[in-house]
């Protein structure tokens, strides 16, 4: 109950005082990208549970002669590397966090396609609400391997606190302000997740 009124008044708090730059970007994407300004996509939140979540877009919408969209790195922008290493392309998801689909901190939320590949002890992050940051991204992010995540991911579900989670909020500020690990080594995003290897799990 604490966790949960405490995320709404912080990310009621910060929609307030972050609203004027809430507009810039939303008029920056629009210039840069064009519509629509908010990318929308269904994932997985507490038990599994699917909500959408809302961000800014960062990538453009562009595609082959079959009309299949580029890769990542073809599509995303030198203004949309930028969203993403100041991590601007996240603040809408405070709505997510009002309407108590997601928490401050938590889990990120990852794809629905993920979960029938997760092992028991990786599911265990769908215990809890997803976050806007979590223990893995102040712990490398995507500069680390999935199976190193999802243990950072686990171990907070299991070892979680409100001291904890201002830890994690405050090392989230000095990370965006360093602009740390925002990409997987010689990816231009994180690469998909496949599973976790059988022999991983003997």
């Amino acid at each position: 109950m604490l966790k949960r009124l405490l995320d709404v008044v912080i990310a009621s708090i910060a929609l307030v005082i972050l609203s004027p730059l809430y507009i810039f970007v939303a008029y920056k994407v629009k210039k840069n990208l064009g519509s629509p300004v908010l990318f929308r996509q269904v994932r997985p939140g507490i038990h599994g549970q699917p909500f959408e979540m809302v961000k800014f877009r960062t990538m453009k919408d562009a595609v082959d002669g079959q009309g299949n969209l580029l890769p990542d790195s073809e599509r995303l922008t030198t203004f949309g590397k930028m969203l993403r290493s100041t991590s601007l392309d996240e603040m809408p998801e405070l709505w997510n966090v009002i309407k108590g689909d997601m928490s401050v901190v938590g889990p990120r939320p990852l794809l629905m396609e993920y979960l029938p590949l997760y092992n028991i002890e990786q599911a265990k992050r769908q215990n809890v609400r997803p976050g806007m940051t979590g223990h893995a991204q102040v712990n490398g992010r995507n500069a680390i391997s999935w199976e190193e995540k999802f243990k950072l991911d686990t171990w907070y579900v299991e070892n979680q606190s409100i001291w904890l989670d201002f830890q994690i909020m405050l090392k989230t500020v000095k990370k965006v302000l360093a602009k740390d690990d925002i990409n997987e080594s010689g990816e231009a995003t994180m690469s998909k997740f496949t599973g976790t290897d059988k022999k991983e799990l003997d």
